[in-house]
């Protein structure tokens, strides 16, 4: 169970917005402020140490939403995902999420030039494949991060009991 020290302030989803693009924004930004507060003063080693079968560990998906967020809406290409999973073993908490912070901002630069959400997403390097809408990126992003947002509250409970979004 945890103890009031342990428990984040929950912070609730935005409620204001006056278009659709506004809305998905927000959103996204809320569910990537989250999950880097859920990583951020994890402790070492246990924020790299999976802790179910599958491997997973919270530092790693961290790492994981850091390609996929290039992936997304940076155009950089990735050959192995399940790689992804697994930070280099001289990053750091700080170095992680300060690189997906970093990686949020230039994504976001991106977003800022695209006013139309059924255009594609500005890709360079995408030679001949359609990009996705700028509505199919936001959307698939913020179920991946949601997702992901989901699996690292577990994760940062099981290490030292903090939960809150």
């Amino acid at each position: 169970m945890p103890t009031a020290s342990s428990r984040r302030k929950d912070t609730p989803p935005p409620r204001t917005a006056n278009s659709e693009a506004d809305v998905l924004r927000g959103f996204l930004d809320y569910l990537r402020a989250s999950i880097a507060t859920k990583v951020d003063g994890a402790a070492e080693p246990r924020v790299r140490t999976p802790a179910v079968p599958s491997g997973t560990n919270l530092l790693g998906l961290l790492n994981h939403l850091i390609a996929v967020e290039k992936v997304t809406f940076l155009g950089e290409k990735v050959t192995d995902w399940q790689a992804t999973f697994q930070p280099a073993p001289q990053d750091s908490v700080a170095d992680v999420v300060a690189r997906y912070r970093a990686t949020v901002d230039r994504a976001n630069k991106v977003l800022d030039d695209c006013t139309d959400l059924g255009a594609p997403l500005p890709l360079p390097g995408r030679s001949g494949r359609p990009s996705p809408s700028v509505r199919w990126a936001l959307t698939h992003m913020i179920e991946e991060t949601g997702r992901h947002a989901g699996h690292a509250d577990i994760l940062r409970e099981l290490i030292d009991g903090t939960t809150g979004r």
